[in-house]
């Protein structure tokens, strides 16, 4: 899913049998810049999609008005500006029963940043608290930064990605600022790949050994640079991928519990069922009922915000 871009009118691909749609990042001509940044208006009606759906990018939202609900995986968020959410590629999401949403986006494939990796691992901790509320002093600093990036684009003047480049990676880590979090030093070298081999997996049932030998290196070392550079194993990591992919499977698609299984890797779905239950405290059946909600049909090639 890395950094897929299509040109403007271009439908999106058909989702797998079951699976929510994927929106792709347009690509404005003539200069193709993997970018986006705007208003809720200026971005179109997908930008306030109401159905499940993920991204093949970065979606960084300030909100400013409206009402409702915003669902991330299987965690929804209240409506309540101004707020910041940051929605991963592969992620699933939707906006629910709002009312008078605005504020604006910036959309951005992994390879646009110009902290490559390291702005990756910043935006994966950002991710683990997707929905923050913001104070009158954050909301205003957001606010002028988000209009920056929204001119520059416009104006596509020479250089102007350079200096997008430059005004997200600031955003970025302002927003890590926000009470309630905190600047992270990312993971580089092993570890940092490592961890965008995750990312790029989701829930793939990749093996320690097999992450270690795309990256060039033995599962004893592997285990020793993952663990020092985020407290976590490297077997932790992949399972808690695993474990959230399956949660996205179960929670927005009719996919059975045993597809559901054999998407994340489990060839035998009793041992998913265990598995899953070990690591979460619920059957994939209790998780699916406790979030249920009617699926509603879409078109499988719906246009990207």
């Amino acid at each position: 899913m890395r950094g897929t871009t299509v040109l403007p009118g271009e439908p999106c691909e058909a989702p797998r049998d079951g699976e929510p749609p994927v929106h792709r990042l347009e690509v404005r001509l003539p200069d193709r810049v993997p970018f986006a940044a705007g208003g809720f208006d200026a971005m179109g009606p997908m930008s306030r999609a109401d159905y499940p759906h993920r991204h093949t990018f970065y979606e960084i939202v300030h909100v400013v008005e409206g009402t409702g609900v915003h669902v991330i995986d299987a965690e929804r968020y209240e409506v309540r500006p101004p707020q910041l959410g940051v929605i991963l590629p592969g992620q699933v999401h939707r906006w629910e029963g709002v009312r008078g949403l605005d504020g604006s986006l910036v959309l951005f494939t992994p390879e646009f940043l110009v902290g490559g990796a390291g702005d990756e691992e910043l935006l994966r901790r950002l991710g683990e608290r997707p929905w923050v509320d913001l104070d009158a002093g954050a909301h205003e600093r957001t606010s002028l930064l988000m209009g920056e990036l929204a001119e520059e684009y416009r104006g596509g003047d020479d250089g102007f990605a350079g200096v997008l480049r430059s005004l997200l990676h600031v955003l970025l880590v302002r927003a890590a600022r926000v009470p309630g979090g905190r600047v992270v030093v990312p993971p580089r070298g092993v570890a940092g790949e490592f961890l965008r081999i995750v990312a790029d997996a989701g829930g793939g049932g990749l093996s320690v050994r097999e992450c270690a030998g795309r990256i060039g290196v033995t599962p004893g070392h592997l285990n020793e640079v993952v663990r020092a550079a985020t407290g976590r194993t490297p077997a932790a990591l992949l399972r808690e991928a695993r474990v959230r992919e399956a949660q996205r499977l179960l929670v927005a698609t009719g996919l059975s519990v045993r597809q559901v299984g054999a998407r994340v890797g489990f060839e035998d779905p009793a041992y998913f069922c265990r598995f899953f239950r070990r690591e979460v405290g619920v059957s994939p059946g209790g998780f699916r009922k406790h979030h249920e909600r009617p699926v509603p049909s879409i078109e499988a090639d719906a246009p990207p915000p």
